[in-house]
């Protein structure tokens, strides 16, 4: 007998931030823990730090190989925080440096700064990745005063966002499964 259970959902989990002292990293990892707890999912976290991307846009550097990571992906799940009112540069080239590999996939956020929680960085991704023809799910994780919720150990303690991750995840598997059936009817 054959199993004609669907293989697992693949989400790329995105640490958006390069900078020095950067908190990214320790947010993905309890966003990664939260999508393996829910099961079902292959995750494949990617820091942009280990990415070369020219600004140029050229192609050059590791440009291929981000681009089949974004194109083996069904969902991705972008972590960033919030710099000026905005998102990183560098997210930015990563977005722009992919082309059709974004089409027909769905993208959850988990935004983390300040007061705000980098919910104004998650406002400007949104349009961006829709001019992507990426669907955003509406719940996001938002982490504000980030910096309070990091123990000595390092970890982060975050208690107050697991409905949200919860929810924002459930969508992320409901829209990644749809589009992912989607896009493999399309291609017949």
């Amino acid at each position: 007998m054959t199993s004609t259970a669907a293989p697992d959902l693949r989400v790329l989990l995105v640490v958006g931030s390069v900078r020095d002292g950067r908190i990214g990293p320790v947010v993905a990892s309890w966003v990664r823990d939260r999508l393996v707890e829910h099961g079902g999912l292959d995750v494949d976290v990617v820091d942009l730090l280990d990415v070369d991307l020219p600004a140029s846009l050229d192609g050059s550097g590791d440009t291929e190989a981000w681009r089949a990571r974004v194109g083996a992906a069904d969902a991705v799940v972008v972590v960033t925080p919030e710099y000026n009112h905005g998102y990183p540069g560098y997210l930015k080239t990563a977005i722009d440096s992919v082309q059709g590999e974004w089409r027909g996939k769905t993208v959850g956020f988990a935004s983390y700064g300040g007061a705000a929680g980098g919910t104004r960085a998650v406002e400007q991704l949104r349009p961006v990745f829709t001019e992507c023809h990426v669907h955003s799910v509406r719940d996001q994780v938002v982490l504000p005063n980030v910096w309070e919720l990091i123990g000595e150990d390092g970890t982060l303690d975050g208690e107050r966002a697991e409905a949200s991750a919860k929810a924002m995840i459930e969508q992320l598997v409901w829209w990644g499964s749809a589009l992912r059936s989607a896009r493999a009817a399309a291609a017949v």
